[in-house]
């Protein structure tokens, strides 16, 4: 290394990075009091049925359960793209993702033992653990082995092939498509805009700073599909085949927490199939954004859009 090193400040990764450093927040940060007061009501609430109760507070543990359990497999995993990437720039910018993704299990941790758990007590349900089985579909178990062995691969044998499909699963599907869904859901459900369903200003709160920090992978990760893509030649037919094989698992995983669900219609809120539809056209459009020439990766404050 020479006197005049210097970064490529220009480069997508470096600004990533940047945009990392610069939009720092903290999962202890968020007042989570309204939330366990309102968690409560919707537990407790004189007005429902023992069914409402069951099905709305089963489909939000669930959900939140996903995503501790989510967000703690990715930050477990991104260790061998770490290893891989070859600019600093690259390195910079994969650093800030490692500790995006350490703080979103943390937040999701620290939710279930401030507000779930408390909720539960309060109103004499069983206290919960988000790690209990029932939480998890199979093919969301599936979703996460793959994903690790697509990250893993890389240690083993690092072919621009292998980093596509890597990118596939965890960029694209994990976080671009299945991520992503649970956040619109949770949002429309929460954010107290629905009459029938609380607020709970401290989950949408963190969703929102999530969704900002995601923005940042996902992108990262669409970037370098489309470079190996149009770049440096490798076939398209790797991403369709791969997205081929995990996508289906994702649409199964959203279906899941409907499961304890006798009538998913009477839920108040955004339900199974406007949701299975988001995930869908997530996937489609990102798809046409790294596939199309012409086309261009979106800005940040696109790519995690809610809409």
């Amino acid at each position: 290394m020479g006197a005049d090193y210097s970064l490529a400040t220009e480069d997508h990764s470096y600004r990533y990075y940047r945009n990392a450093v610069e939009g720092h927040w903290d999962p202890y940060g968020i007042d989570l009091s309204e939330d366990r007061e309102n968690f409560v009501a919707m537990a407790d609430d004189i007005d429902w049925t023992e069914e409402e109760i069951r099905n709305s507070t089963n489909i939000l543990r669930s959900a939140l359960a996903m995503f501790g359990a989510g967000e703690g497999s990715v930050t477990e995993d991104l260790a061998p793209l770490a290893t891989a990437l070859d600019t600093v720039e690259d390195q910079m910018f994969i650093t800030t993702q490692m500790y995006e993704e350490a703080k979103h299990a943390d937040f999701f941790d620290r939710y279930w033992r401030e507000v779930t758990n408390p909720a539960e007590e309060t109103v004499g349900m069983d206290v919960t653990s988000p790690h209990e089985d029932r939480w998890y579909a199979d093919e969301y178990l599936e979703l996460f082995e793959r994903e690790e062995e697509a990250m893993h691969r890389l240690v083993e044998e690092d072919t621009v092939e292998n980093r596509v499909r890597a990118y596939a699963h965890y960029h694209l599907t994990v976080e671009g498509i299945l991520a992503q869904t649970g956040y619109w859901g949770l949002t429309k459900n929460f954010d107290g805009t629905k009459e029938d369903l609380p607020h709970l200003p401290g989950l949408v709160k963190g969703i929102k700073l999530i969704r900002r920090d995601e923005a940042r992978h996902v992108g990262f990760g669409m970037r370098k599909v489309k470079e190996a893509i149009h770049e440096e030649g490798v076939d398209e037919e790797v991403l369709h085949d791969t997205l081929g094989d995990i996508v289906p698992l994702v649409q199964k995983t959203v279906m899941h927490v409907w499961d304890s669900v006798d009538d998913p219609d009477s839920f108040p809120g955004t339900g199974p199939g406007r949701l299975a539809r988001y995930a869908a056209d997530r996937h489609q459009g990102r798809m046409k954004q790294m596939l199309d020439d012409d086309a261009s990766i979106p800005q940040l404050d696109e790519l995690t859009a809610l809409d």
